[in-house]
């Protein structure tokens, strides 16, 4: 059986189809990690490019035009 550490509190669960809550060691351990992520705790970068700056000018709204 593979036992791995649960990324929460980092004790050993086996990574197994009866361990429901996997990677995690419990259904509390999945609420933190879920709780970090909803307070914006965890993130992942956002890298920049060129692209962001060429589309962006595509997106300035022209008053004179009409969307409706």
């Amino acid at each position: 059986m593979t036992l791995i550490a649960c990324p929460t509190c980092q004790k050993k669960t086996p990574w197994s189809e009866e361990n429901k809550d996997r990677p995690f060691c419990s259904a509390k351990c999945k609420l933190i990690d879920l709780g970090e992520w909803a307070s914006e705790s965890y993130a992942i970068p956002q890298q920049t490019s060129e692209e962001d700056d060429i589309f962006s000018e595509d997106l300035v709204m022209d008053p004179n035009k009409s969307f409706l």
